[in-house]
């Protein structure tokens, strides 16, 4: 995502017709500095067609572009439509002049009369996007394991059978599963036959063309029994050894539903042959691998960062529809100046029945921005960790502890595709 300052109003912001498509791609792939392929070209004017579209125009030139994914978030105990951000683009000529902020205003208008309550995105640069409200609300690992020796585990793995299935058929085979599992785990989008075809698997290799670093085609290994629901699957890449590389396996997905399932998809992953390293993009903060292993030494954290931002669009709508793990009330002083109505004294009376977000002139035990609420949100972060950062005021001694107890979640959020 590219950015801008708020110092001056774009002309005239409105919708992006398809007869500005070519003209948005240009201006996106100028903002990002990308030169790529006819067929990633294809992709993304594909993908920027299916968006919800905004385009800033100066003098009837386009100045900036913003998409919007019309997708479904998975919440603690709910999953709520979402406008997922994509495609943000200032040209260069118009940064500082307000672009960005009359376009995310636009969103806002859409996110009201589309009923989706929150918005995300995945920030290219941080720094831009706290002061419009997002907050960093999921975490991620980026792992990598020695596999020039057999992976030593602490779990039998599951003895049940291994098979690889076909690309084409993941679709058929693992979308029950994975639609079936949403709820244990927030932060994660529904996906659609389409959705896992292009944007998971990239069947035909448009979403990142010829950018792999040598790695092949996606594999899919799942375990269970022929005509069984999979009770677990990996989907992966291969590269071979090369003069100056080593052969390597790249994880991009992996879902289990015991740890002895995990333990033997991860064992399958470090046994291919001609490879020596694991590398895995994503995997959640409270991923069971780093305790599974008995050499801890044999698996290296190689980086941890945010992955998903979130932005709280209807404050009301998104506490009212999660689920709460611990009985609550009291006093919040919530800033939000990009959007007003969010903003003031409420009272959040909430628990494993429900909840409630009421308007009150009450003294208030706790005062926050509308960015920390989003990163705790969906469980990820206690709010006593900003409280610590001076980030948000505790007013009433035990408030801040009570509220982390009510937001927190079996298992912390996690979002591991980046569309």
């Amino acid at each position: 995502m590219t950015s801008d300052d708020d110092a001056r109003t774009p002309t005239d912001v409105r919708e992006l017709p398809d007869a500005d498509l070519e003209q948005a791609l240009d201006l996106i792939h100028l903002a990002f500095h990308l030169a790529l392929p006819d067929k990633t070209r294809a992709y993304h004017r594909d993908m920027l067609r299916a968006c919800s579209r905004i385009g800033a125009y100066d003098d009837g030139r386009l100045s900036g572009v913003a998409g919007a994914h019309r997708l479904t978030l998975s919440v603690p105990g709910n999953q709520l439509p979402c406008a997922a951000l994509d495609f943000v683009s200032v040209a260069p000529t118009h940064r500082r002049r307000g672009v960005l902020t009359a376009m995310l205003d636009e969103l806002w208008r859409r996110c009201a009369d589309e009923g989706r309550p929150v918005s995300c995105l995945w920030a290219s640069e941080s720094a831009i996007y706290g002061r419009f409200g997002f907050g960093a609300a999921t975490e991620s690992y980026r792992v990598e394991i020695d596999s020039s020796r057999p992976l030593a585990l602490r779990v039998t793995p599951d003895s049940r059978p291994l098979r690889l299935i076909d690309p084409a058929d993941v679709p058929a085979v693992l979308g029950p599963r994975y639609d079936a599992t949403l709820p244990q785990r927030a932060g994660r989008f529904t996906r659609d036959a389409t959705w896992w075809r292009r944007q998971v698997l990239d069947l035909d290799g448009a979403r990142c063309g010829d950018d792999r670093d040598g790695f092949g085609t996606a594999r899919v290994v799942v375990l269970g029994e022929r005509g069984e629901v999979p009770a677990g699957y990996a989907v992966y890449r291969t590269r071979g050894p090369g003069e100056s590389r080593p052969g390597a396996v790249q994880v991009e997905e992996l879902e289990a539903e015991t740890a002895p399932v995990a333990a033997a998809l991860w064992s399958y992953l470090a046994s291919i042959d001609l490879t020596s390293t694991v590398r895995v993009q994503a995997r959640p903060a409270d991923d069971p691998l780093l305790h599974l292993v008995a050499d801890r030494d044999q698996v290296r954290v190689t980086g941890q960062e945010p992955s998903l931002w979130l932005r709280l669009v209807d404050v009301r709508t998104a506490l009212t529809a999660r689920s709460w793990a611990a009985p609550v009330d009291l006093v919040l002083d919530l800033c939000d100046t990009a959007l007003p109505v969010n903003a003031g004294r409420f009272r959040l009376t909430a628990g494993p029945d429900g909840a409630t977000w009421q308007h009150t002139e009450e003294a208030p035990d706790i005062a926050l921005n509308v960015r920390e609420l989003a990163s705790c949100y969906l469980g990820g972060t206690p709010l006593r960790r900003f409280v610590q950062a001076g980030l948000a005021t505790e007013h009433t001694p035990g408030a801040v502890r009570s509220l982390d107890a009510a937001l927190e979640t079996d298992r912390l959020p996690f979002t591991g595709e980046n569309y």
